[in-house]
C-alpha cells in the first residue's frame, strides 16, 4: 500500500511528500482568463495568477486627524480610492484574487530606517515625524499596529487578506512581499491605493523590475501631490511599466466572462 502524500507549501508552489516520494511537478491552478480594456491595449489575463496590492490607505496619510492632514495637507483626494475600492475588493475577494494591504508599519526603535528617509518627514527635526506622537489622539505616526498606521475604518482588512508592512516608498524594499507573491504563483499585479507618484509608483517599478505584469488602477488610486504628479504618473505607467484601467472596466470584464462560464 502506498503512503499517502502530504501537501508542503503554499500551491500552488507546493510539492506532494510522503517518506520515498517528492513530487516537485508543482499543479498549475486552474485558469480564469478575461479581456480588460486598458488605455493602451486591449489585455488577456488570467485572474488566478493575479493580485490587487492596496497600498497605504491609513489614517495616517487618509484621516483628518492623521499625520498628512497635521502638516497641513488637504487629504481630500486621498479619500478619493476609497468608495471605488468598496465596489472592487468584494468582487475581486469572490473569484480568490488576493488583496495585499501593503501599509507603512514602522519598528517602534525606527532602527532600520535612515536618517535621509527621516528626513522626509521632518525636514526640520523639531516637527512630528516618523514615530512621533500626533498631538490630536496622540497615535505614534506610521508605528506598526499604532492607530496612525491603520487602514481606514472604511476599508477594513478581511481575514483572508494578507498583510505585509514595508518601510520603505516600495513595498518590495526590505519585506516579504515578492516571496509571497511566487508562492502564491502571482505574475499580474494590480495596484491601488497613495500616493500614486510616491509610495504606489515605486512599488509598481520595482515589480516591473522583477517581471511582474503591472496594471493601475487609476481611480482606485489617489495623490495628494500637484495635479501635473498626477499625469506624470500615468504617462511613465502607459509609457515604461504597465497599463492603466479604471476598476469599471476590470468589474465588467469579471462580469462578461461570468456570463459566459455560467
Amino acid at each position: 500500500m502506498t503512503a499517502p502524500l502530504w501537501t508542503l507549501g503554499v500551491p500552488p508552489n507546493a510539492w506532494s511528500v510522503n517518506a520515498a516520494i517528492a513530487d516537485i511537478t508543482r499543479p498549475p491552478l486552474d485558469p480564469h482568463i478575461i479581456t480588460l480594456t486598458t488605455e493602451t491595449k486591449t489585455l488577456r489575463l488570467d485572474l488566478a495568477k493575479a493580485a490587487l496590492l492596496v497600498i497605504d490607505m491609513q489614517n495616517d496619510f487618509c484621516h483628518p486627524d492623521g499625520w498628512l492632514a497635521h502638516i497641513g495637507v488637504d487629504v481630500t483626494p486621498a479619500r478619493n480610492p476609497i468608495v471605488p475600492l468598496q465596489g472592487l475588493l468584494p468582487v475581486l475577494r469572490a473569484v480568490q484574487v488576493p488583496i495585499v494591504w501593503l501599509n507603512w508599519g514602522n519598528r517602534p526603535d525606527l532602527l532600520n530606517l535612515s536618517a535621509g528617509l527621516r528626513h522626509v518627514y521632518n525636514p526640520t527635526g523639531e516637527g512630528v515625524g516618523l514615530g512621533d506622537r500626533l498631538p490630536a489622539n496622540d497615535a505614534l505616526v506610521l508605528i506598526k499596529d499604532s492607530w496612525a498606521a491603520a487602514v481606514v475604518d472604511e476599508l477594513e482588512p478581511q481575514p483572508d487578506d494578507i498583510r505585509v508592512d514595508k518601510y520603505r516608498m516600495s513595498g518590495f524594499w526590505d519585506t516579504p512581499l515578492d516571496s509571497i507573491l511566487k508562492n502564491l504563483g502571482k505574475t499580474t499585479l494590480f495596484f491601488a491605493g497613495v500616493n500614486a507618484d510616491q509610495c504606489v509608483m515605486a512599488t509598481l517599478q520595482d515589480a516591473n523590475f522583477l517581471g511582474y505584469d503591472c496594471i493601475l488602477v487609476s481611480d482606485c488610486t489617489a495623490t495628494t501631490s500637484p495635479t501635473y504628479c498626477w499625469q506624470a504618473t500615468l504617462y511613465n505607467v502607459n509609457q515604461c511599466f504597465g497599463f492603466v484601467a479604471e476598476s469599471h472596466a476590470l468589474l465588467t470584464a469579471m462580469k462578461q466572462e461570468g456570463q459566459k462560464r455560467c
